[in-house]
């Protein structure tokens, strides 16, 4: 049932705004249970989760009364503090636009209380709530679990995954020149040194040291590992 704003003159404007936000909470609870995937809504004045559909405090193992005192705690302890270095920014930038038609997307690392490994999650972010002045004041995300066992979610995690290897290693892969990034991307492709030379007019025994010196900055030892750099950095 949504919480009604009380009839009365003597009612201050931060109490009434704090009757807004208790109702709109109350409505999303009451059809949370019916949506797909985990429904969050955070308090943009301090980012604390103000509500989390059952299915969300039960993946994270506590309650929704532990959430509420956790404050803006919750995120370093719930989420891959290497991947929120990415899209918080991305989440900054969309709040400040106050957009209330423009949603936000993005791949988020989670990790219960319970859990030993990280989880995908596909997440969707939009602003519920906006005070009298056109101050937002709730967002509300949609998070998704992606599914490896399916194909497409297969897919995408190999695309995370070369997410994950791109920001590991992008301190190596930034020590090659112009030129042996190109050779990278031939030997990713299995060409040999000789076939390499051809195709850049060079000589074998230079393409065979350009291959070393590769080899040396990327600390890599098999062509896999190589191929690795090369799919990562959209050489092939």
């Amino acid at each position: 049932m949504n919480i009604q704003v009380p009839d009365s003159d003597q009612i201050t404007n931060k109490e009434a705004l704090q009757f807004k936000i208790q109702n709109k909470i109350s409505e999303i609870a009451q059809v949370a249970n019916d949506l797909p995937g985990v429904i969050i809504i955070h308090d943009i004045r301090d980012f604390s989760v103000v509500y989390m559909s059952p299915s969300g405090t039960k993946i994270l193992g506590v309650t929704m009364e532990e959430l509420i005192n956790m404050g803006p705690a919750y995120h370093t302890a719930f989420f891959n503090a290497e991947e929120s270095q990415e899209y918080v920014p991305q989440i900054f930038d969309f709040l400040q636009r106050n957009n209330n038609t423009e949603s936000l997307a993005m791949f988020q690392q989670v990790k219960g209380r319970n859990e030993l490994n990280w989880t995908w999650y596909a997440s969707t972010m939009k602003i519920l709530l906006w005070d009298d002045a056109g101050k937002s004041i709730l967002v509300i995300t949609i998070a998704i679990p992606i599914n490896t066992k399916h194909q497409i979610s297969a897919k995408v995690s190999r695309v995370l995954e070369e997410n994950n290897f791109l920001r590991q290693h992008y301190h190596q892969f930034s020590k090659l020149s112009k030129r042996e990034q190109q050779i990278l991307r031939l030997l990713a492709m299995g060409k040999s040194s000789t076939e390499i030379a051809t195709e850049l007019f060079i000589a074998t025994a230079t393409a065979e040291t350009h291959r070393r010196n590769i080899r040396k900055k990327l600390n890599a030892d098999s062509a896999y590992e190589l191929s690795q750099y090369a799919r990562a950095f959209n050489l092939i």
